[in-house]
């Protein structure tokens, strides 16, 4: 018997939490934070509905924040457990963990400070202490190698593109394999190489982001340039709020062969994250987790400007000059990419370039849903403006890749579990998994518990 607790990225796309409750040791597969809607992201202050001590091991899949954010919450209600994953990963997860405590304990001062909270005194959800603890117990494993759990259960770690380090986890439980996706990446990636092909799965649990779109095919170096010289000549402001893990560097490579191209003039480019920054050095650290040579990552460095002070960052708002800046964070939750949006929100020489995934109830979406006011701490900033979108530079998979990436599936899986996506795409996907493969499927709701006997 394996009772599977789905707390997290179920119903929706954050917060990925997948609790298995076994005879031999009881397993935590990712532990995301919720972001977006107000309702999910009040889950974060609240207990789990299991018992923190009880829990044995975490896997992580990859090191994005909803995958891991919920780390120091997990550790200060009484885990002692280790916590497993590609180096590349663990070196993401400490870095994104320390940069979301700073923002975190940073935004509780500034409430506090200019009174917005209605909590008083406003809190960080957990601070840079909180942080450091759960770093002291990452534990590194390599990809394709069984790591004995127990007696009876096992892991392994397979390489999924997505970002550098993602991968997707076999667990075997008494002969019976347990396959979670974690975030699939795309075939054709600028960086990374194509996924791996799981070839087994007794039980499937697979990501949903895009379960109903397909993503579009048109060339996106044209549209990069389009929006460069549209900035150029309204001697404006490109604004890219971009994830820090990811595609930013990709965003950074787009720009510099644009400009080896001749496609693009030297407009100034400034890279506003602290978290992005640290993640180019994994780049450099972990060569052989991606695609760029070191003399390309050197180049594509030296190529823009690294903003590493808050000072830089009120000298580049102060730069008359047209620019491109791209800041975290990705959905506009957080992050730099505020301070520059409560200066260039209002004008309408801003160009806005939205890139990948907006959850719903974010900044991001909001944008891209065409709203015409924008809060920010606590003040509301009229959308003068233009919002632009693109999904191309998606690091999930579409629908059509998502199948692909299942077809290598040998035996037919006892039951496919639907997650990481909102309800439109589980849907869209179950009914194409049904058609296609004539599979088992089910999309669990958030907080429901399972139970599987064989």
């Amino acid at each position: 018997m394996v009772k599977v607790h789905f707390l997290g990225a179920s119903g929706t796309v954050t917060g990925s939490k997948f609790y298995l409750e076994t005879d031999e040791k009881n397993i935590l597969i990712d532990c995301g934070m919720f972001q977006g809607r107000k309702d999910l992201r009040v889950s974060n202050w609240e207990p789990l509905p299991v018992s923190v001590p009880l829990i044995d091991i975490v896997l992580l899949t990859h090191g994005h924040l909803d995958h891991t954010g919920y780390l120091p919450r997990l550790v200060k209600a009484g885990f002692k457990g280790e916590i497993m994953g590609t180096a590349p990963t663990l070196a993401i997860t400490k870095i994104i963990l320390l940069d979301s405590a700073k923002i975190n304990e940073e935004e509780a001062e500034m409430a506090n400070k200019e009174g917005y909270s209605k909590h008083k005194p406003a809190l960080p959800l957990y601070s840079i202490e909180d942080a450091e603890k759960v770093i002291t117990l990452f534990r590194t494993e390599h990809e394709n190698q069984w790591v004995q759990l127990s007696e009876n259960i096992r892991y392994k770690f397979r390489y999924n593109g997505h970002i550098i380090g993602s991968t997707f986890i076999e667990l075997e439980i008494s002969g019976k394999l347990f396959v979670f996706s974690g975030d699939v990446g795309r075939p054709n990636d600028i960086l990374l190489d194509p996924p791996v092909q799981p070839e087994w799965a007794d039980f499937l649990f697979v990501e949903s982001t895009y379960g109903n779109k397909l993503h579009p095919q048109h060339n996106i170096e044209d549209r990069l340039v389009a929006l460069v010289n549209k900035t150029i000549y309204e001697r404006g402001i490109l604004l890219i709020p971009s994830f820090a893990v990811e595609r930013l560097q990709t965003l950074m490579y787009l720009f510099w062969k644009l400009y080896k191209k001749n496609k693009i003039p030297n407009i100034p480019i400034f890279i506003d994250s602290p978290m992005g920054n640290n993640v180019l050095a994994i780049f450099e650290r972990f060569p052989k987790w991606h695609k760029l040579s070191l003399k390309e990552y050197y180049a594509m460095c030296d190529h823009v400007h690294i903003i590493d002070s808050y000072k830089k960052t009120w000298e580049t708002i102060d730069d008359p000059r047209p620019k491109i800046v791209i800041a975290g964070s990705g959905m506009v939750t957080g992050g730099r990419i505020l301070t520059y949006l409560r200066q260039f929100l209002e004008k309408t020489n801003t160009n806005v370039l939205l890139v990948g995934y907006m959850a719903e109830g974010t900044r991001g979406r909001a944008l891209l849903e065409g709203a015409q006011e924008l809060k920010i701490f606590g003040k509301f900033y009229t959308v003068k403006a233009s919002i632009h979108h693109e999904e191309s530079l998606s690091a999930h998979a579409d629908q059509k890749e998502l199948l692909e990436w299942m077809s290598s599936i040998k035996n037919i899986p006892e039951r496919v579990f639907l997650i990481h996506g909102e309800q439109e795409a589980l849907e869209g996907f179950k009914e194409q998994i049904e058609d296609t493969y004539k599979w088992n499927v089910h999309i669990p709701n958030l907080f429901e518990t399972i139970e599987l006997a064989f």
